[in-house]
């Protein structure tokens, strides 16, 4: 039986990049963790200790760091300027995968008036990026993770099948509350703006997640996805990972009182965990898309 190299890439993980921009006393900072993989011809490396082909970790963590000089703009757009460098630079390099975490400051309030220069993080949730090339071939992906949603009222869990494991009562009246992770697909071709995009796709999320009673968190799912499509033609689909942070009514009976709905038990673990993808019908799959990402977020 011959052993053989399969599909390979390799890069430097998690340069942390933080950009300021200093035009005039009024400064903006930009904040990210970028991941650059390489894909292509390879093949001695591996199997004879060539290293001709090997284009240095560390040549493209410094390679992030000069591109930053320039600015970032958006993730999606820096990190197809490093595809578009990488590809282009090295004739054995025919793709890679680039991704990117992008952290949120806001300035500082003194006084009522926000600082020139002194920011908080923000701590909503973290933006996402990635973008995959596979020679001429990009493919772009927003997302974020870890928007953090809850409702008190307007959610129910009922109609589903019994046994004689089954302990979960019925309910019309639950806190509903999740993680929202989820990355988007742009159709190919598409002129984006990545930054106001992004902006619109996590508003509406938010105001999607209150405008109506959840049957259950899969049907939720499939509404935020809807709404988000229907509202932005150069997305081709969403995928998401929603967790069920699971809130339980305490039993105050053994100290004489009573419960209205009104004291949780917040668990950790064990979750039910939500996964789908949310597509527009007809519109070609993009697997390469995906690839070396979670598979559904």
């Amino acid at each position: 039986m011959s052993i053989i190299l399969g599909a390979n890439q390799y890069g430097k993980a998690e340069v942390r990049v933080v950009k300021v921009t200093r035009d005039d006393p009024r400064h903006e900072i930009e904040d990210l963790s970028v991941t650059s993989q390489l894909r292509g011809d390879f093949t001695a490396a591996h199997l004879t200790g060539d290293n001709r082909h090997v284009v240095p970790t560390d040549t493209q963590k410094n390679t992030v760091f000069a591109f930053a000089r320039d600015g970032i703009g958006s993730p999606e757009e820096f990190l197809l300027r490093l595809a578009d460098h990488f590809t282009g630079s090295f004739e054995w390099v025919t793709g890679g995968r680039w991704t990117a975490e992008s952290y949120a400051w806001q300035r500082i309030h003194v006084d009522g008036d926000p600082h020139d220069h002194a920011f908080v993080r923000a701590g909503q949730e973290t933006r996402t990026a990635v973008v995959v090339a596979d020679g001429d071939q990009r493919h772009v992906l927003g997302g974020l993770h870890g928007l953090t949603l809850l409702k008190t009222t307007a959610s129910g869990f009922e109609g589903y099948p019994k046994d004689r494991y089954t302990t979960l009562a019925e309910t019309r009246d639950r806190i509903l509350a999740t993680d929202v992770a989820t990355r988007w697909r742009y159709l190919p071709g598409a002129e984006v703006d990545y930054n106001a995009v992004y902006a619109d796709v996590k508003r509406t999320l938010l105001e999607e997640f209150t405008r109506r009673f959840s049957a259950a968190l899969q049907t939720t799912m499939f509404e935020l996805g809807t709404a988000v499509l229907e509202a932005h033609d150069e997305i081709a689909e969403m995928r998401f990972s929603l967790p069920n942070k699971h809130h339980f009514a305490v039993d105050l009976a053994p100290f004489g009182l009573d419960n209205p709905n009104e004291v949780f038990y917040a668990a950790d673990r064990p979750y039910g965990l939500i996964e789908a993808q949310v597509t527009r019908e007809g519109v070609e799959p993009a697997g390469a898309a995906w690839e070396g990402a979670t598979p559904f977020c």
